[in-house]
Formats: structure tokens, sequence, C-alpha cells
């Protein structure tokens, strides 16, 4: 599934509670689910991460779809061709 297959199944699915919701109540949404993401990191629950992984990536599907941003378009133009910095695959830019 490409990313705006993904894109278009969650808007199917929840554009209209997202809609209603709106951008700031969705993100907030995200956020608790960024955090259900952290706490399955340290159980190390495989199970748990899987599903806490799509839960974030449907919320950020929904954040783009109410800003009617392709979020596929707005990945490849970012990473498309590499690193945004260093444009090279695999990335060359110093550790931090």
């Amino acid at each position: 599934m490409r990313i705006s297959e993904a894109q278009e199944l969650i808007r199917e699915i929840y554009g209209e509670k997202d809609r209603g919701r709106g951008i700031r109540g969705t993100a907030l949404h995200l956020g608790e689910e960024m955090g259900e993401l952290f706490r399955a990191l340290r159980s190390n629950d495989e199970g748990n991460l899987r599903e806490e992984l799509a839960d974030v990536l449907a919320w950020l599907l929904s954040i783009s779809d109410l800003l009617s941003i392709n979020l596929e378009e707005a990945f490849l133009e970012r990473y498309g061709e590499g690193c945004p910095k260093c444009g090279s695959i695999p990335c060359k830019c110093p550790e931090v």
C-alpha cells in the first residue's frame, strides 16, 4: 500500500470525525499516541509496538489530510533524493 492509499483509507474511515475534531484536536490525539508508542518502546512488546506505530501513522495521515497535504508527495519531495542535508544515500552527515 502506498502512503497516498493509506491516507485515502484513513480519510474514508475517520475523515468526518477528523474534520469535526479539527487540526488541533487531531494533533493532540497524535501526541497521545506518541506517548503510547514511547511506553511500548520501554516494554519492548512487539505486538504493542506494531499497534502503536500503526496508530501514530494513522493520526499523522489524518493531520496531513486535514491540511490538504498529500503526505506521499511531501515525503518524496523531502527525502526522495536522499538525506535533505547532505543529499547522500545513505546519509553521510556527521552524528550529532
